[in-house]
């Protein structure tokens, strides 16, 4: 029987992973408290509400507050295991952006004591938590790091990448195996203890740099394959054929499982991990540097297409429908969407667009200062568009009717009406 971690946690960054991952912690007995930037992330947590939407975490946010083992402050409190959850967005290069890390790092140091476990789940390139390490032994040399002085260290380190699908974080957290890496095997071993407290799935236990690759390969290998397809597409339309019928024929035989295209790849993980692994071998990465211009360049091609439909008019209107990343969420982190809508606008700037969501309230900073863009309902942006564009298959879209699409030019980029 392992050992379950028995204490206080402390969470850096309440955002789709941490406060999902402060949640699961605090409705199994764990006194949790959960720490961000942000003052309204903070008032909202602490009222028991939630900043963002996510199936069935509002529920349990509610409860774990009102049973006080969740609290929220600004302020980084004295823990017995320190969870960094903060993003890492890459820079012009394409490198890591450790900023974010680095920050938190520094916050939590002062705060350490002998015994207290330090865990990175954000993605990040190899070596990130070997830096921590470092940024740790800097801001407090009175103690033995477990990169040095093992097996005496004073406290553990480790990387346990997140790996859940945003609308399914809360049954994949639980659900999921878990990969732990640790500086040290006793590293891994102390980080494990916290997640075998609500984790089902396995719980693998290997070195921080393989963790850390581990969760770009995941990525990488996806990114990849959504690039094939995506470059199939754009083939197909060139030769004039269809391609999801295409791929529908393909996949019929047993060893072949083409997915599907779209109008480019984002979200918080798909579009950046791929860059670490790039950024960490640019001589030797060929595949996974191609595959990430092609998903790159699939919202300027999807973009083109509508503005070249949209010139036969005299003076037409495009609705585009789907602003977010993925279907029936709010996330609009990397959002190819938001990149198409903004290039159609940018290159009709006469041309009136009108653009609806059900999970967006306002247009994102990126479009709300184009005179020529606008935000509605649904059956509005339809019924006065000339040019139909879907970006995002959210239920309400693939539900219309066909006889409200009826006599509009449609471009599906997502084979929802087929």
């Amino acid at each position: 029987m392992h050992n379950l971690f028995k204490g206080r946690v402390a969470i850096i960054g309440l955002g789709y992973i941490g406060l999902p991952t402060a949640v699961v912690l605090a409705t199994r007995g764990i006194e949790v408290i959960g720490v961000d930037v942000n003052p309204q992330t903070v008032c909202a947590v602490s009222r028991g509400e939630v900043p963002f939407v996510e199936p069935d975490l509002a529920v349990a946010v509610s409860g774990a507050v009102a049973m006080g083992q969740l609290k929220a402050t600004s302020e980084t409190p004295e823990a017995d295991a320190f969870i960094i959850a903060v993003p890492t967005p890459f820079n012009e290069d394409h490198s890591a952006d450790l900023s974010y890390v680095e920050t938190a790092t520094r916050q939590i140091a002062p705060h350490l004591r002998q015994g207290n476990i330090v865990v990175l789940e954000s993605t990040s390139p190899p070596g990130t938590t070997e830096k921590i390490a470092g940024w740790i032994a800097e801001e407090r040399p009175d103690l033995k790091m477990p990169h040095d002085t093992e097996p005496n260290a004073d406290i553990f380190v480790a990387h346990c990448p997140e790996r859940v699908l945003p609308g399914r974080i809360m049954i994949e957290m639980i659900t999921n195996d878990r990969i732990v890496g640790g500086l040290t095997k006793r590293c891994a071993e102390a980080a494990a203890s916290i997640y075998r407290i609500f984790a089902q799935g396995e719980i693998l236990l290997t070195d921080a740099a393989s963790a850390e690759m581990a969760k770009l390969v995941e990525n990488a290998y996806r990114d990849v394959n959504i690039a094939f397809a995506n470059e199939l597409s754009a083939i197909a339309e060139h030769l004039h054929i269809d391609v999801w019928e295409v791929i529908k024929l393909a996949n019929r035989h047993p060893r072949v499982s083409i997915l599907n295209p779209g109008p480019g790849v984002g979200g918080h993980c798909i579009p950046v991990d791929p860059w670490f692994i790039v950024a960490a071998a640019p001589q030797i990465s060929p595949l996974i540097r191609t595959a990430r211009e092609v998903n790159d360049r699939r919202p300027h091609h999807v973009a083109e297409q509508v503005i070249g439909k949209a010139r036969r008019f005299r003076t037409p209107t495009v609705a585009c429908l789907g602003l977010t990343f993925k279907a029936n969420v709010d996330d609009i982190r990397e959002s190819p969407a938001v990149e198409v809508v903004g290039l159609i606008a940018e290159g009709l700037p006469d041309v009136e667009i009108v653009v609806a969501d059900p999970y967006v309230d306002a247009l994102p900073r990126q479009l709300a200062g184009r005179d020529n863009i606008k935000l509605v309902g649904a059956h509005q942006a339809v019924e006065s568009a000339d040019i139909v564009v879907l970006l995002v298959e959210h239920e309400p879209f693939k539900a219309m009717r066909h006889t409200r699409l009826s006599g509009k030019v449609l471009y599906d980029t997502r084979g929802a009406w087929r």
